[in-house]
């Protein structure tokens, strides 16, 4: 009998994570049984046990999914060498996964995830893990904008960052519940907001630019 190579096994748990999150996103996670996963995945129950044993698996391999997802968005703005720029380059890619209908059920899970963490401590320590993951990025990203002068030397990056995040979650739930999301109007609003938190004061600023760079000497 052949053998499945590694990226085939990966294939197919990624077809049974997929086939969960239609069922979860439909149905709800309490609502959805391991039947109703194999169905929709067109494996067999056999198949669906080589990968995990129990529904709640299967959340927290969703969830590590959009941790890793999380924290690939902050890596990429953190390596900008422009900390300004590297906000902007949050605040599109964040935008981007709203205005995105491909991604509505996914949206959708993020959010049952986070009511399921209220009651089961295995998501809850994945999502708060990512949480401070995430908050640690946007976090190095002020430091360094005020490293170079760029941000308000008083402003408290971690408690920037988890403001931040507090609005890009409550921002997630509003773009679900509407079915829709104006990122041009959005994002407009967030840089007002963070351009008020961070740039330094008597900084020149214009439309769509967080700081404006100072002139060369």
């Amino acid at each position: 009998m052949a053998k499945f190579t590694e990226t085939q096994k990966e294939g197919r748990r990624r077809e049974i994570l997929a086939a969960a999150q239609r069922r979860f996103a439909l149905n709800g996670f309490h609502a959805t049984t391991i039947s109703d996963i194999v169905r929709e995945s067109g494996v067999s129950q056999g198949t669906f046990y080589l990968y995990f044993q129990t529904k709640d698996d299967v959340i927290a391999a969703l969830a590590d999914d959009r941790s890793q997802g999380d924290a690939l968005v902050g890596a990429i703005a953190g390596a900008e060498a422009d900390p300004v720029v590297g906000l902007a380059t949050l605040f599109d890619l964040h935008g981007q996964t709203l205005g995105d209908p491909q991604r509505a059920d996914e949206r959708r899970v993020a959010i049952q995830g986070w009511a399921e963490a209220l009651r089961n401590d295995q998501i809850r320590e994945r999502l708060v893990a990512n949480t401070a993951r995430v908050e640690a990025e946007i976090a190095r990203l002020v430091e360094r904008g005020q490293q170079a002068g760029r941000f308000r030397p008083d402003a408290e990056p971690h408690g920037f960052a988890r403001a931040l995040i507090a609005l890009f979650r409550g921002l997630t739930l509003l773009a679900t519940w509407e079915g829709a999301f104006d990122a041009d109007l959005t994002g407009k609003s967030i840089e007002d907001m963070v351009r008020g938190a961070l740039a330094p004061v008597g900084a020149p600023s214009e439309p769509n630019r967080m700081v404006e760079p100072e002139e060369p000497q």
